[in-house]
């Protein structure tokens, strides 16, 4: 499973989405990095691969970053998401 993660403008918490396949999930981060650069669409509709109906819209002017990262059960849930000193 991978997560593409979304910090938002005066938000503590992400904004996230998962993909099964990792192509979907990079494909889903380049748009994201697409849409921030162009800055249009103004906005983005993230849908659920899971439940079809659940939707969010998010307004790109309000989007910080983007990120994405494998979650995995191995190693308690998610690999650390951002970069890492650690050997």
């Amino acid at each position: 499973m991978y997560v593409i993660e979304l910090a938002l403008k005066l938000s503590p918490l992400p904004l996230s989405v998962q993909r099964k396949d990792p192509k979907d999930a990079l494909a889903l981060y380049y748009e994201v990095r697409r849409c921030m650069e162009k800055g249009h669409p103004h906005l983005l509709e993230l849908t659920c691969e899971k439940v079809e109906e659940k939707k969010v819209t998010v307004l790109l002017s309000e989007v910080l970053a983007v990120q994405m990262y494998e979650k995995t059960a191995a190693s308690g849930g998610v690999k650390r998401p951002g970069f890492s000193f650690e050997a």
